[in-house]
């Protein structure tokens, strides 16, 4: 078992930046590939960007690429989300997960593990 615990949301004007942390405890971290979703009011939960257990590979979606970056600290157990250059449309709950042993999927069925979210809203 792992927990996740996500840090560093809160209000930001469109433009702005926000780096999220997400705290991992529990268990070796480098063994799980880790993940950022997020899940706007009224919507689904999206899938935003995800690392590889070593952190030398990551994906994003379509709508974060250029702006976000994903990176992680092996060595303190923490995964980072930097996002710049804001929109309103990035207003949401951001949830970090874990995926044991795996290759950084996009799909959150494949992520057993998830924190309780952080809530970041971008205002225009």
């Amino acid at each position: 078992q792992v927990q996740l615990v996500e840090s560093g949301g809160g209000l930001v004007q469109a433009g702005g930046s926000l780096r999220l942390s997400c705290a991992a405890s529990g268990r070796t971290f480098s063994n799980y590939a880790m993940a950022w979703f997020r899940q706007a009011q009224g919507k689904e939960r999206e899938f935003v960007a995800s690392i590889s257990r070593s952190g030398n590979n990551a994906y994003y979606s379509n709508s974060v690429k250029g702006r976000f970056t994903i990176s992680r600290d092996n060595a303190n157990n923490t995964v980072f989300l930097q996002m710049n250059n804001l929109k309103s449309e990035d207003t949401a709950v951001y949830y970090c997960a874990a995926d044991f042993r795996g290759n950084a999927p996009a799909s959150r069925n494949a992520y057993e593990h998830w924190g309780q979210g952080t809530q970041v809203t971008v205002s225009s």
